[in-house]
């Protein structure tokens, strides 16, 4: 229980960043740092900035995020399915 509403939160945070980057870049603001994404993606949010990539169409034509994020969410799908076996 806890373990799922952990995913949830970290997933949404990484959705919420990817938004945010978005508005701030769009404004001219100040941004948030390429590392903060890829923290939380290892965190176990890589669902969540992934899909926040595509639906602010943020960060899509960097591959660093375009092959890393799936790369970290398929290892960590990988890892998860091995603990529970």
């Amino acid at each position: 229980m806890a373990a799922g509403i952990y995913l949830l939160a970290v997933n949404f945070a990484g959705f919420i960043l990817m938004g945010a980057d978005k508005r701030r870049a769009r404004h001219g603001r100040w941004r948030i740092s390429e590392k903060t994404f890829f923290i939380v993606s290892l965190l176990f949010g890589s669902l969540g900035t992934w899909a926040g990539m595509y639906a602010f169409r943020h960060k899509t034509k960097h591959l660093k995020f375009v092959i890393g994020i799936p790369v970290i969410l398929v290892l960590q799908i990988l890892l998860l399915s091995w603990i529970m076996c």
